[in-house]
């Protein structure tokens, strides 16, 4: 059963048509990857989903319910999160901070409630506390719970944005070039990661580079070029498929390998 699905979608800026009448579908439960060479339209794929700009045309719905010009704090509470190509953390706050942050978007207490401590609102905070210590927990995060964001290597910054993207409590996590910048141990431990939280019962659909990534761990494989579709299926038959083998690497350089 797909949970998230594209009808037509396309995207325009000013003249430059992003993407092209898109039709995709995210089966619940499931991993799948989006990949396509640069400028492909994979990440406005992404940012149309998420509420960043609405599409153009077409229609994008979740659980059956349309999501076009909801904006994006609407699109969360629906049970859609994602993480971004460039790491977008509050450096300044501690680890367990960037995680309480995310799980805010589920609170229940208004500003007068947790402006004048109320009893509610107290009990809340230590249940935010609590369930974030878990999302750290889980993520391997939990030994650097009061060291400040930035002070974290790179692999770990990544691995604290999707945790707060998991504090949101999603049923499907957009990751968008999450192994962008790792090395190869990072990027393996962020193979098992997501994993992991597939495992958990969460949809995961990424956007990645790495073939390594994407092969080892996606049960579909959509690939984008010029803002189209030209390909979908398992990894095995888009690594086979010569519409996407040209993609890459172009025809000349196809024939010559």
């Amino acid at each position: 059963m797909a949970e998230l699905v594209l009808r037509h979608v396309s995207k325009r800026f000013g003249g430059l048509l992003a993407v092209d009448d898109l039709d995709l579908e995210v089966p619940e439960g499931r991993i799948l990857s989006l990949i396509g060479p640069n400028g492909a339209g994979k990440t406005t794929v992404f940012n149309m989903i998420t509420g960043v700009y609405p599409p153009s045309d077409g229609t994008i719905s979740y659980g059956g319910r349309k999501l076009n010009h909801l904006r994006s704090s609407r699109i969360i509470r629906r049970g859609i999160a994602r993480t971004f190509q460039n790491i977008r953390l509050f450096k300044s706050m501690t680890v367990l901070e960037n995680v309480q942050v995310g799980m805010h978007c589920r609170t229940r207490s208004g500003a007068f409630r947790a402006l004048f401590k109320s009893p509610f609102s107290i009990q809340e905070e230590k249940e935010i506390t609590d369930k974030s210590m878990e999302i750290l927990e889980f993520l391997g995060l939990a030994d650097h719970r009061n060291e400040y964001a930035s002070n974290l290597p790179y692999g770990g910054q990544r691995r604290l944005e999707i945790a707060r993207a998991v504090a949101t409590q999603p049923k499907t996590l957009l990751l968008d070039e999450p192994a962008a910048g790792m090395n190869p141990s990072e990027t393996a431990e962020l193979m098992d990661l997501i994993l992991k939280l597939r495992d958990t019962g969460l949809t995961i659909f990424l956007v990645e580079h790495d073939m390594r990534l994407v092969m080892g761990i996606s049960e579909i494989v959509i690939v984008l070029d010029h803002g189209q579709k030209i390909a979908q299926g398992d990894p095995k038959e888009i690594q086979q498929n010569e519409k996407v083998i040209e993609a890459y690497l172009g025809t000349k350089a196809k024939t010559q390998g």
